[in-house]
């Protein structure tokens, strides 16, 4: 099995102009933990905003000001303050067990899948191994 298999292509994402209250509000939204920041003209992928950075914010903000003021505050901080510009990346064709293999040894969610030219394709989390493992023990 690849990457493909299992990865979600459907995305939600942001661009480098968003806010903090974007990516909160698709998270809240959505219920994603992960969310891809692309080129909006070229589809390149450029960072990643992850649960843990995304709530670290907010609670952040939320000792700092009173409830009243946390979304004018959220609006007012560019995403560029919390997502990851160096993670890694996959492609669409790499074996699922050696993705496997990664997750378990560093202990990443999720990790953004990219073709050739670096444009984002999908993403796969470590939801996706579940959702796996679920699939093949009820196959049994």
């Amino acid at each position: 099995m690849q990457v493909k298999d299992i990865m979600t292509s459907e995305l939600f994402t942001l661009t480098p102009q968003a806010t903090l209250q974007d990516a909160h509000s698709l998270s809240r939204e959505h219920g994603i933990r992960h969310i891809p920041v692309v080129d909006l003209l070229t589809g390149k992928f450029i960072a990643v905003v992850t649960q843990k950075a995304l709530v670290s914010k907010v609670m952040s903000l939320a000792t700092r000001f009173p409830q009243s003021q946390l979304a004018e505050q959220e609006k007012s901080i560019p995403i560029s303050e919390v997502y990851v510009l160096d993670c890694d990346t996959v492609q669409a064709d790499q074996p699922l067990l050696e993705i496997a293999e990664y997750f378990l040894n560093y202990k990443h969610g999720c990790l953004p899948v990219v073709d050739d030219d670096n444009k984002l394709v999908g993403i796969v989390t470590s939801s996706d191994f579940v959702k796996l493992a679920i699939s093949l023990l009820k196959q049994r």
